[in-house]
C-alpha cells in the first residue's frame, strides 16, 4: 500500500500532466476557432450578442381590475391582494 507522501508526489505528478494537456488542447480549440472565423467572416457580435434576450412579458403592463371606492386604489388581481380588498367579495370592487 503507498504511503501518504507517495500519492502527495503522484497527485502533483498528475496535476502538471492534467495542466500540461490543457494547455495544449486550449491551444488546439483556439486555432480551429480562429480558422472558422476567418472561414466564414464572422465578427465578435456574430458570436457574442450584446446583452440578454428580454423577456417578451417584461414592460407590459397589465389593467387594473379591482378599484377601491373610497380611495380609488386599484389592483389587477394579480399577486398578493391588497388589504382593502382582501377576504371580502371581490365582485363589488370589479372595475366595469
Amino acid at each position: 500500500m503507498p504511503t501518504y507522501k507517495e500519492l502527495l508526489a503522484k497527485r502533483q505528478d498528475l496535476d502538471a500532466q492534467i495542466e500540461a494537456l490543457r494547455k495544449s488542447e486550449s491551444q488546439d480549440a483556439l486555432a480551429t476557432v480562429r480558422q472558422l472565423i476567418s472561414e466564414f467572416g464572422l465578427t465578435q457580435a456574430d458570436i457574442f450578442p450584446a446583452g440578454r434576450a428580454k423577456s417578451p412579458l417584461k414592460g407590459n403592463t397589465v389593467a387594473p381590475k379591482y378599484r377601491d371606492p373610497q380611495t380609488g386604489a386599484t389592483w389587477t388581481g394579480r399577486g398578493k391582494p391588497p388589504l382593502w380588498i382582501a377576504n371580502q367579495d371581490r365582485a363589488q370592487f370589479e372595475i366595469k
